[in-house]
């Protein structure tokens, strides 16, 4: 500690921006190491990690559980945002149930 108490301003700069890149190169070459890391834990090949950065694991498809009385084409899941259908038929004095799709009795049946 003495000998940076005796190094000019310039000298001390000059150090501190040998560290800083120093110290940016390790840290590249420290992150690099731990990323290939991570990707060898996950088993998959370290080119196609970048390709998929979010990898986000893939959801079954949510079937739709109301309908629009008004036009049958109009579903929801009951997820997410309400669809304006839904509201306009509740503010007009319909309850949830009434847009109940009934799950198709034929198919249970016939199984054993």
């Amino acid at each position: 500690m003495k000998q940076l108490d005796r190094m000019t301003v310039d000298e001390l700069w000059s150090l501190h921006e040998v560290i800083s890149e120093v110290l940016t190169e390790r840290l590249a070459a420290e992150k690099l190491a731990l990323e290939k890391r991570l990707t060898q834990l996950r088993g998959q090949p370290h080119s196609t990690r970048h390709q998929n950065p979010v990898g986000r694991r893939p959801y079954p498809p949510v079937h739709p559980k109301f309908r629009n009385p008004d036009d049958p084409s109009e579903t929801w899941a009951g997820r997410g945002r309400q669809p304006r259908w839904v509201a306009e038929q509740l503010s007009s004095g319909k309850k949830m149930e009434d847009f109940k799709i009934q799950p198709d009795r034929t198919f249970k049946e016939k199984q054993p």
